[in-house]
């Protein structure tokens, strides 16, 4: 071989050589990419996910908490992950810190609500309903009290045609059918309201069973959820249970009627759930610590509630209890049409201005609160 040609090839194996080492480079550098790009996208997804609120409780506001957050989803891109497990589960989660906000239809006390470091505010008002199956009882014919509801809870009133509940339906024709009491078996804000209706109807019920989420029922047959009560119900003959009015309304149920405070016998709806809620003084009642059952007014629905909202003072994530109160923003700005297509009452103005002024005063650190103005605009 000629020194020329020794050269040549030498020169081209350096070249060769060169070329390879600029190839592994090449895919040194695109892998490292790759795997920034793949990161990148774990963390985009991340944020994604993390975008969707979490909450968790009340089973009574669920119908419109649902519809809310479809339409929330549809405007702003962000969802809503809410539990509907009942108010107990929610403080639960709320106080463990595995939810941004809980929901509870039993406001917490002031002294609980300072000890656990949360702020509460009032969300939506609804009412909870008796819900009967009597074969030939439709929906509102059937008059019910206070006092006759507890003695059924209580296995004091056994028969659809007891004399005390024919004293109430004079022209209604009662079959012998024994009565097959349905109650909520988790503790639930549901729970409280009838319960705290009939101690304050019967002090017997009073004394032996209480108003609390969760209470030692004497008798009936326990569903979990106002889904469960509603399911149990129907499924039942002779039954009696007790649901947030929308599940009533869109499933159909036969409700009883009830006579209210002034002796005057209401059905459940919007007008007497909103004349149950016509004399509450929020601004006297520190962390909104109101019960809105057995209202005076002969208009008002006895079995009328408020649904509550928790969150931290000092939320551990900032970010994202922002993200919640924006959704609750949203929700007393363009809610309100689609809570009254469920017989739920949205907050009146000057509540939702009181509201907005106890996240600027109580809640710190939330990004988006600065511009959430006490005056009831946008944030």
């Amino acid at each position: 071989m000629s020194s020329f040609k020794a050269k040549h090839m030498l020169a081209l194996a350096g070249a060769v050589a060169l070329a390879g080492a600029a190839l592994e480079i090449i895919r040194s550098l695109t892998a490292r990419h790759m795997l920034l790009a793949a990161a990148g996208a774990v963390g985009l997804a991340a944020a994604a996910q993390a975008a969707d609120i979490s909450g968790a409780g009340a089973t009574f506001p669920y119908p419109i908490y649902s519809k809310w957050a479809d339409a929330y989803k549809q405007k702003t891109g962000s969802g809503l992950n809410y539990q509907s497990i009942g108010s107990g589960g929610g403080i639960k989660m709320i106080k463990a810190k595995t939810v941004t906000f809980g929901a509870t239809d039993m406001p917490l006390k002031p002294e609980e609500l300072k000890e656990a470091g949360l702020v509460q505010f009032p969300m939506i008002i609804g009412g909870v309903v008796p819900v009967v199956n009597i074969k030939g009882v439709a929906a509102g014919q059937l008059v019910l009290d206070g006092a006759t509801v507890a003695d059924i809870y209580l296995g004091d009133i056994t028969k659809w045609n007891d004399p005390r509940i024919k004293k109430l339906n004079p022209k209604l024709s009662l079959p012998d059918t024994t009565i097959a009491p349905i109650y909520r078996s988790d503790g639930s804000g549901t729970n409280f309201l009838f319960s705290d209706y009939l101690s304050k109807s019967s002090p017997k019920f009073k004394e032996k069973v209480g108003a609390n989420t969760s209470v030692q029922w004497p008798v009936g047959i326990g569903a979990k959820g106002n889904e469960g009560v509603a399911n149990m119900t129907r499924q039942t003959d002779g039954a009696v249970g007790y649901v947030e009015y929308a599940y009533a309304k869109q499933t159909g149920m036969a409700f009883a009627n009830l006579i209210n405070k002034a002796g005057k016998a209401v059905s459940p709806n919007a007008d007497s759930f909103q004349a149950a809620a016509a004399n509450a003084d929020w601004a006297h009642a520190p962390g909104y610590y109101l019960i809105l059952t057995d209202q005076s007014g002969e208009k008002s629905w006895p079995i009328t509630g408020v649904s509550f909202i928790l969150v931290y003072s000092t939320p551990p994530d900032p970010a994202a209890t922002g993200e919640a109160l924006k959704f609750f923003d949203w929700a007393y700005n363009n809610g309100a049409k689609m809570a009254a297509e469920l017989d739920y009452v949205p907050l009146p103005p000057s509540l939702i201005k009181q509201v907005r002024a106890t996240w600027q005063g109580e809640i710190k650190g939330a990004p988006g609160l600065a511009s959430a103005p006490a005056d009831g605009k946008r944030m």
